[in-house]
């Protein structure tokens, strides 16, 4: 019964809701990354490079066999263009992330200086600065 206790808490203060807002944010995120990355970027640097499509770039490790016009062994190849486009669609998700969690990081911490006239504190912060404060006032005078 506590599992199903500490769950509800967790439900209701919202942070279920927060993380499926942000798995569905990130999942159509990452799809414009990716259509980014196939559709613009990958084939501009092809062009750069000299005319290279990514997705075709392979290694073969091993030819197929024909033998009487059947495939008796298919080929063996690592396709280390598509993922090299994949590790690029990768960095460029990891880095928007990386930079909204500084932005969201650098505002808490703005909002959490109490001495910062600019930004509203939120009530908790001020009940326990005032609760610190008492504290130090109350060690002041016992000394």
């Amino acid at each position: 019964m506590k599992i199903i206790k500490e769950f509800k808490e967790f439900a209701i203060k919202g942070n279920m809701f927060d993380m499926a807002i942000g798995i569905i944010i990130g999942t159509a995120f990452s799809k414009i990354v990716t259509s980014l990355v196939d559709d613009v970027v990958m084939p501009l640097l092809g062009i750069v490079i000299g005319n290279v499509n990514f997705k075709e770039l392979s290694l073969v490790l091993r030819e197929e066999i024909i033998q009487n016009g059947v495939i008796t062994h298919e080929a063996m190849q690592l396709t280390y263009g598509n993922f090299f486009q994949t590790s690029i669609d990768f960095l460029i998700i990891a880095l928007s992330i990386f930079a909204v969690i500084k932005i969201i990081n650098r505002l808490r911490t703005k909002s959490e200086d109490e001495t910062n006239p600019a930004e509203t504190t939120p009530k908790n912060i001020e009940l326990l600065a005032e609760i610190r404060d008492l504290l130090k006032e109350q060690n002041k005078s016992k000394i």
